[in-house]
């Protein structure tokens, strides 16, 4: 049976290989099709991205340890219906010995020109999935925290005692993906 998460409640993961899916519908009438992105940034022990490539998003789909891998950007937010708009697979058992967690972001891209926010996007949430037989694990719904942000840090896998657990971390801001960046990354991002 799936927990459903508040924010800040935490869960041991006891899997190698999971899926974090995120799904949405934007309000009608709100205009242009609402494109949230799910990024995952790899942090080591200085709370920084080692390397570009430990930034995974629909540009960069895999990590460089093959322990991350983003199946694919979702314009519009209309595979919802059948499933998760977005997925990040994750296989713990790959990654990098000096990775320590791993942070996952939404944004909503070019908020700032169309006018957009969380709070114009109803039934968003990020889920946990077992990606050994589908069961989903954990569920955090993001759409009644929200309203003006246009960033969200939703959750973390993080590494504590040897064991992954994941946090339902719920932060919203006012920022775009460059800000994500410019937290947690000191290098250029080729694009």
């Amino acid at each position: 049976m799936a927990i459903n998460l508040q924010k800040g409640q935490k869960i041991d993961i006891g899997l190698s290989n999971i899926s974090v899916g995120l799904g949405w519908n934007p309000n009608e009438g709100t205009g242009n099709d609402f494109d949230l992105d799910a990024s995952a940034f790899m942090i080591d022990g200085n709370r920084l991205i080692p390397t570009e490539g430990f930034f995974v998003f629909y540009g960069n789909t895999n990590s460089p340890d093959n322990a991350l891998q983003h199946t694919g950007d979702d314009p519009t937010g209309g595979n919802s219906a059948d499933g998760d708009d977005e997925t990040i697979k994750v296989d713990l058992s790959k990654v990098q010995q000096d990775i320590r967690e791993i942070l996952f972001v939404v944004t909503i891209h070019d908020a700032t020109a169309r006018k957009q926010n969380f709070g114009q996007v109803r039934n968003s949430y990020i889920r946990i999935v077992n990606d050994a037989n589908g069961e989903e694990i954990a569920k955090y719904e993001l759409g009644e925290d929200f309203s003006v942000e246009t960033g969200v840090e939703f959750g973390r896998l993080y590494l504590k005692d040897s064991k992954w657990r994941f946090e339902a971390s719920g932060i919203g801001y006012k920022e775009d993906l460059a800000y994500f960046l410019g937290k947690y990354y000191k290098g250029q991002i080729i694009k």
